[in-house]
């Protein structure tokens, strides 16, 4: 049961890592090949992760709402097709049930530095002008840490979240505005504290799970 645990993990990690390359140099059929593939892992995990179908369900849900608004109604950020890539909200559910796996595997003392190192990167970061969104992202990733119910996990949300943007905006899949719309303050890309995002997914995720058992049980 362990080994094939570790092997669906590890299937999970490069499907999220390899298919962002895919993607990029695929040509046309590079990001249907992915789109599918992630859809099949995601569709796994779902009939696998009984106990948790209802929170990757709401993940789904949420984090396809969120992309729509923050990329093609604000556009925060940009696509490289300009468009939403159909494998961005299962990836959004894999990227989540990985976190769920690691939280409580996550390190002590990773867990009490990263609040502090991410407050040291973003403070530079705004003191420097080059990004002003950050110090509000790393308000929101505070809170949740401070008062959500799943401190561990939003702390490796962060973390995870952080590689795959950096990842992504590496190799040119997405790229952020320079300047916040409607705003005009400067923006990284990515913002370190973009994790924060992932933050309000996972609660908002486990708060729709929670209501659904409730009105369920009801």
């Amino acid at each position: 049961m362990k080994h094939r645990l570790s092997l669906l993990v590890t299937v999970v990690v490069l499907t999220i890592a390899v298919g962002l390359v895919v993607d990029r140099i695929g040509g046309n059929w590079g990001q249907p090949l992915v789109s599918l593939w992630a859809w099949g892992v995601a569709g796994l995990l779902w009939w696998r992760e009984r106990a948790w179908r209802s929170r990757l369900l709401a993940c789904l849900l949420i984090a396809t709402a969120g992309e729509l608004v923050l990329s093609l109604v604000w556009g925060l950020y940009d696509y490289r097709l300009g468009n939403l890539p159909l494998f961005v909200p299962p990836g959004h559910v894999l990227l989540y049930w990985l976190g769920l796996q690691w939280a409580d595997r996550l390190p002590e003392r990773l867990f009490c530095l990263t609040p502090w190192l991410a407050l040291a990167a973003v403070s530079a970061l705004a003191l420097a002008r080059l990004d002003w969104l950050g110090p509000l992202l790393l308000l929101v990733f505070l809170a949740c840490v401070r008062w959500g119910p799943a401190p561990r996990l939003y702390v490796t949300m962060f973390l995870l979240s952080l590689a795959m943007e950096l990842w992504g905006t590496a190799i040119g899949n997405w790229a952020w505005r320079s300047t916040l719309p409607g705003l005009g303050w400067p923006v990284a890309n990515p913002p370190l504290a973009a994790g924060a995002f992932y933050c309000v997914l996972d609660l908002l995720s486990e708060k729709s799970a929670r209501l659904r058992r409730l009105a369920t049980a009801n």
